[in-house]
């Protein structure tokens, strides 16, 4: 089975208050997941030294663990496919900006594309893993964007999917995609690619869907 750990940067808010870019990112893999050994026992280590952690989180975390943890996931680039869709929110088409639920439909629909017709295209069934969604109101409408993207394509497909929503801290993967998220929004938000270059190797899906003109925004 295939697994597809989903990380989001930025928000919904489209004035100016709100974030540049909006980013999905997305963690393909399969079993056994190399990475959760080494980043349990860095967690020991870390406790040992006397820092209170109990899940890693890239933009919480201090440098020196950040470099600790960027250090085991690059080792398991073989293992790892990440596709990340990038939207700079000021040019979204104004139906997309007032419809939150259409908006998470669109932006999810065209990263499925690109996971799917890569790594899941030797896998009839796929998991869905999203950190919890924490308002109530903005959760129903994106698990249901999700179940509709999903639904299309398990039908064309004749594939089976599922899709859990926990807290990031309940699971390493997670916790692995954050990482892989935040360093590309910060190469996006702030021209920042320290951490970047140490995952691009992995990287097969990366653009603005705006300046690259592939996808209709309406």
């Amino acid at each position: 089975m295939l697994y597809v750990f989903l990380d989001e940067s930025g928000d919904f808010d489209f004035s100016q208050n709100g974030s540049k870019y909006f980013i999905i990112t997305a963690l393909s893999v399969v079993r056994p997941f190399d990475a959760i050994s080494p980043l349990e026992e860095l967690k020991y280590d870390l406790w040992e030294s006397g820092l209170k952690i109990e899940s890693f989180h890239a933009s919480e975390d201090k440098q020196y663990v950040r470099d600790k943890v960027f250090d085991i996931i690059s080792q398991m680039m073989p293992d790892y496919r990440v596709d990340s869709i990038i939207v700079e929110k000021c040019k979204t088409f104004p139906t997309l900006q007032k419809d939150t639920a259409r908006f998470y439909k669109t932006i999810f629909g065209i990263l499925l594309k690109y996971v799917l017709v890569g790594s899941a295209q030797k896998h009839s069934d796929v998991t869905f893993v999203t950190d919890s969604i924490p308002l109530k109101k903005k959760r129903k409408q994106i698990e249901k964007a999700l179940n509709q993207e999903l639904t299309d394509w398990s039908k064309k497909a004749q594939g089976t999917y599922q899709i859990f929503h926990f807290p990031s801290k309940s699971d390493v993967n997670l916790q692995v995609v954050d990482y892989l998220g935040w360093a590309i929004a910060r190469k996006w938000s702030r021209g920042d690619t320290r951490s970047y270059k140490l995952i691009s190797k992995c990287i097969q899906t990366e653009f603005d869907v705006f300046e690259v003109g592939k996808e209709k925004f309406y």
